[in-house]
């Protein structure tokens, strides 16, 4: 017969193993609009890799979680799951890039690259129905919804104190998969191929 001290074991290890990976590897959340339609939908669950400073780094096409800046949710949907502290958005611009498109028709430029973006934004949304023309300053980064023609992003919020741009001590994770509900299970992938010809802002001259 086990010893209080060897259950104790027993049920602590698990529990502390579960707790270690839900605090500092993993993060889940429940989508509270659908600005990621068609790669994420209202009310799916994602996982997340937990971003570590000097360990992730963060790249341009990213699906990412972060703290909502200045009440972005409020300008989306409203959704049944209510307010959120958190959103997802796909990251376009890393600091230093100069992110910018000539409204409908037009794609996304990024360092003057335009960029094919077919392969996960919502099927019939334009890149951006509004014209812009973004710098992205230190320690921030530039976000879009796939689902462009309703999405409250960086487009929409230049005078939010921020620019419109996510601080990179807000991104709280790096989408990995949506597990929940079963028909939606999928992996989630960040298509940094669609970037591949994008030069870094290092060697962008405008």
């Amino acid at each position: 017969m086990l010893s209080w001290s060897e259950v104790l074991i027993w049920c602590g290890i698990p529990i502390l193993i579960v707790l270690v990976v839900r605090t500092f590897l993993f993060g889940f959340y429940v989508i509270p609009s659908g600005s990621m339609l068609d790669t994420i939908h209202e009310g799916d669950r994602v996982v997340t890799t937990q971003l570590i400073p000097g360990i992730a780094k963060l790249q341009r096409g990213d699906v990412i979680v972060f703290k909502d800046p200045a009440h972005w949710l409020n300008n989306e949907t409203k959704t049944s799951l209510g307010q959120s502290e958190y959103l997802i958005k796909r990251l376009i611009g890393l600091p230093g890039d100069t992110v910018a498109c000539d409204g409908p028709g037009s794609p996304i430029t990024i360092n003057g690259v335009a960029v094919d973006e077919s392969s996960y934004i919502r099927p019939g949304s334009d890149p951006s129905i509004i014209s812009f023309k973004v710098k992205v300053s230190a320690g921030h980064v530039f976000v879009l919804g796939d689902n462009r023609g309703n999405s409250s992003d960086s487009r929409y919020h230049q005078d939010d104190g921020e620019s419109g741009l996510v601080p990179t001590k807000d991104v709280v994770g790096v989408g990995l998969a949506i597990y929940w509900p079963i028909k939606n299970i999928s992996t989630m992938s960040a298509h940094h191929e669609v970037f591949a010809s994008v030069p870094d802002e290092q060697t962008h001259t405008e």
